[in-house]
C-alpha cells in the first residue's frame, strides 16, 4: 500500500511546498500594510475610534420583566 502512494505523495509534497510561498505572500502583504497602517495612526485617534466604533455598534440594553 505504502509503495503505492509513495510517489504521488512525494509530488504532493512538492507541490504544496512549492506552492505555500506564492501562496502566503499576499497574506504577509496585506499584514505588513494593516501594520503600517496601525503605526501611522496615532494612539489617541485609534482609541477615539475604537470607542465610537463600539458606542455606534453595542449591544442593546435588555428590558427588564416587571
Amino acid at each position: 500500500m505504502i509503495r503505492k502512494l509513495r510517489w504521488p505523495l512525494l509530488a504532493l509534497f512538492f507541490i504544496v511546498v512549492g506552492a505555500w510561498p506564492a501562496a502566503a505572500t499576499p497574506v504577509e502583504l496585506a499584514g505588513a500594510g494593516l501594520g503600517v497602517v496601525l503605526a501611522a495612526v496615532p494612539g489617541p485617534a485609534l482609541l477615539a475610534i475604537a470607542a465610537f466604533a463600539w458606542l455606534k455598534h453595542r449591544p442593546a440594553p435588555k428590558a427588564v420583566a416587571a
